[in-house]
């Protein structure tokens, strides 16, 4: 099955798990040796609305992924998943 980013950004990701809903695609992990994308990320949520910063970002490996529909994606995450790719600091580190 192929799909465009753009298709990818319309799917809602799941935790199988916990059944949380984690958001949808904001970006892609590319392997630019091989060409070969490594993952996706789901960009932090706004903590109040934005003033205070952001939640970590969610980066799920293609090995995560267990199932993609029509319309969710769904993954099996471990803890270590949720884990801050950049920090994004607005705001929130002066309140940190």
């Amino acid at each position: 099955m192929l799909c465009s980013l753009e298709e990818l950004r319309s799917k809602e990701v799941i935790d199988q798990t916990t059944g949380e809903r984690l958001g949808f695609i904001d970006d892609v992990r590319l392997d630019t040796a091989t060409s070969q994308v490594r993952g996706l990320v789901i960009f932090g949520r706004y903590r109040l609305f934005g003033l205070l910063g952001r939640e970590p970002d969610v980066v799920v490996s293609c090995g995560q992924i267990t199932v993609i529909g029509s319309e969710v994606i769904l993954v099996r995450l471990e803890d270590s998943a949720i884990s801050p790719k950049k920090p994004r600091r607005g705001l929130g580190s002066l309140f940190d």
